[in-house]
């Protein structure tokens, strides 16, 4: 692969979304990690917030958790539905900033995570996954657990790829820009 123009993207990292998620703690802790690297580098760090009946937008569970303060100018991305792409400006956002490669982090890895993957990788983006930095809650007794969950993630996105565009993973330590 050419040389790539990369940002880091966080996703809904939010009091309420990960109030119970699989090693909370660690995960905002790692995506920290990046959030400084990628700054330090001069990646654009780009912020996603869904808001829905169950979450408002403008509430104190809406708001990203204290632990990853955005910086001015730093991009937020509203969104609706699980695809970050969905609805939004984030493809506009990219386009403007010269963006072709995704490192992603966030939360739930079994839905918002997975579907911005796959809707990154179908719109042309190279996407990497970072393995320890994205995080989901156990559900329901009958679904697999979070841990199993974001096992399954990363071990899926290590081998997809359309059209030519890129899917990886890597630990946060491994993380290059």
């Amino acid at each position: 692969m050419a040389e790539s123009n990369s940002a880091l993207l966080v996703i809904d990292v939010q009091n309420d979304v990960v109030v119970n998620a699989h090693r909370r703690d660690d995960v905002v802790g790692r995506i920290a990690s990046l959030v400084a690297r990628a700054r330090a580098e001069d990646v654009p760090v780009i912020w996603v917030q869904h808001s829905d009946d169950e979450l408002p937008a403008d509430t104190p569970g809406w708001q990203i958790v204290p632990e990853l303060p955005v910086a001015v100018g730093e991009p937020i991305i509203h969104k609706h539905h699980r695809d970050s792409f969905d609805g939004t400006s984030l493809a506009t956002e990219l386009e403007r900033l010269g963006v072709d490669r995704l490192v992603i982090t966030g939360s739930q890895t079994d839905f918002c995570v997975r579907w911005t993957l796959h809707g990154a990788q179908t719109r042309g983006y190279h996407t990497t996954l970072v393995t320890d930095a994205h995080t989901t809650d156990d559900g329901d007794a009958d679904i697999p657990t979070a841990a199993q969950l974001i096992e399954h993630t990363n071990r899926y996105w290590r081998t997809q790829s359309h059209g030519g565009h890129t899917a990886d993973t890597a630990a946060a330590v491994d993380v290059t820009f």
